[in-house]
């Protein structure tokens, strides 16, 4: 009985040997080797796509309200990183300084009528019919703009506004 088992391993390992052989043989055939092979093995291509340079929005003057809503949100950004506590003369300053007319500008207090600070101050530019408004306060989770229509009233934002007369 010992020496079946001597037997069975034998013919297991052979097997096993012969498996392996005819697995080199056969991938030796299949697969040519580079270094014999008859054509020279091309460098694999890379093309990098050009990588865009992030450009800062500019006024355009002759542009519309939405394609001058970028450079809106990047002077008042601007406003907010110089001081994150801004207050409605801030922003009408920065947007002065940026190239909107003060003229076509509106804002709203800074505080309510108890002279407390506002939950959050609107301001707006007035472009042809429509406006460019922003909204800055903790009231309503930080900075938020939008375009919207010139409303009945010839004005952009509803409500008691202030004067700009600085």
């Amino acid at each position: 009985m010992a020496n079946q088992g001597v037997r069975f391993r034998t013919r297991a390992v052979s097997g096993i040997g012969a498996v392996l052989i005819a697995g080199l043989v056969l991938t030796g055939c299949s697969t040519p080797d580079a270094a014999t092979s008859s054509t020279p093995a091309k460098p694999p291509t890379t093309t990098e796509a050009p990588v865009a340079e992030p450009t800062t929005p500019v006024l355009l003057p002759s542009g519309s309200a939405e394609e001058n809503l970028p450079y809106f949100d990047h002077v008042n950004a601007q406003t907010l990183a110089a001081n994150p506590a801004s207050d409605g003369r801030a922003f009408v300053d920065g947007l002065v300084a940026a190239g909107f007319d003060k003229a076509a500008m509106e804002v709203t207090l800074d505080t309510t009528t108890i002279g407390k600070p506002a939950d959050s101050i609107q301001f707006s530019v007035k472009w042809n019919e429509y406006c460019l408004i922003g909204q800055n306060g903790d009231g309503v989770g930080g900075y938020h703009s939008t375009v919207g229509r010139v409303l009945g009233t010839g004005t952009c934002l509803i409500g008691k506004t202030r004067p700009i007369d600085w």
